[in-house]
């Protein structure tokens, strides 16, 4: 009997300090030291949230770069649904999905006439990135100039402007966020007018 209470008071002890305490501290500590990331990296415009910088979403109006397809649920960029589709290489289901949104990019882009970048369509692992290639957003220009009515070359500025290096020079790929993008295209309209 005396184990058994003395098991139940370590559990107890350790529930309250790695269930409770541990994550308070680093909650706590996380919105002190990086308060932004700890909201959600959330960008607002006028005074309200627009989107995340870490979670994309869709866009479909020709005037607007497109994002990534997402896995996540048939709303699309879900966070509570974030996951990959789980499709191998060899699955006929991905081959089929990806065949269609090659067809669905072509009809949107018909200006464009390379391969398709291959992040333009298929999905991240999380099934909710936020960014882009250089090269799938170039793809998009043209379609995006004309409605915008704008020069691609200008159009390419803005996009140079808010376009990503690799994390630390050495991590990952340079990327564009589609959400900031777009958000940068709808205030040099705004300049404009």
């Amino acid at each position: 009997m005396k184990q058994l209470l003395i098991a139940l008071r370590v559990t107890l002890i350790l529930a309250l300090l790695t269930g409770i305490a541990y994550p308070l501290l680093v909650t706590g500590l996380a919105k002190v030291l990086f308060p932004a990331q700890a909201s959600g990296s959330l960008i607002a415009r006028n005074g309200r949230a627009v989107g995340s910088a870490l979670i994309g979403q869709r866009f479909t109006r020709p005037g607007y770069f497109h994002g990534r397809p997402s896995a996540a649920g048939n709303d699309g960029y879900d966070g509570l649904s974030s996951t990959g589709s789980n499709l191998g290489p060899t699955s006929q289901r991905l081959a089929d999905r990806v065949a269609e949104d090659i067809k669905k990019f072509h009809a949107e882009n018909p200006a464009f006439t390379g391969a398709v970048p291959v992040d333009a369509v298929t999905a991240s692992g999380s099934g909710l990135d936020p960014h882009l290639s250089p090269e799938a957003i170039d793809a998009q220009v043209a379609r995006v100039a004309a409605a915008r009515g704008m020069a691609p070359e200008e159009l390419r500025r803005l996009i140079g402007a808010v376009a990503e290096g690799r994390q630390a020079g050495v991590l990952g790929e340079a990327r564009v966020n589609v959400l900031q993008l777009n958000l940068a295209l709808d205030h040099a309209a705004a300049l404009k007018k």
